[in-house]
């Protein structure tokens, strides 16, 4: 059976921008107040092996 490998170039300069804009919407939420805090969030991962998973609020 023949057989190729699919590749792709993607220029680095638009992942690096896609990164810095993914960088700032999140800060952006930050200062909004827009976050989960991490107690909350390390206990809902805590939970997922339980019977009775957490939920996070916002």
């Amino acid at each position: 059976m023949e057989t190729k490998v699919p590749s792709a170039h993607i220029p680095l300069s638009l992942t690096r921008e896609k990164r810095r804009r993914l960088t700032l919407e999140a800060l952006a939420d930050v200062d909004e107040g827009d976050a989960v805090d991490h107690r909350s969030v390390q206990a809902w991962a805590d939970s997922l092996d339980g019977d009775r998973p957490v939920l996070l609020s916002r």
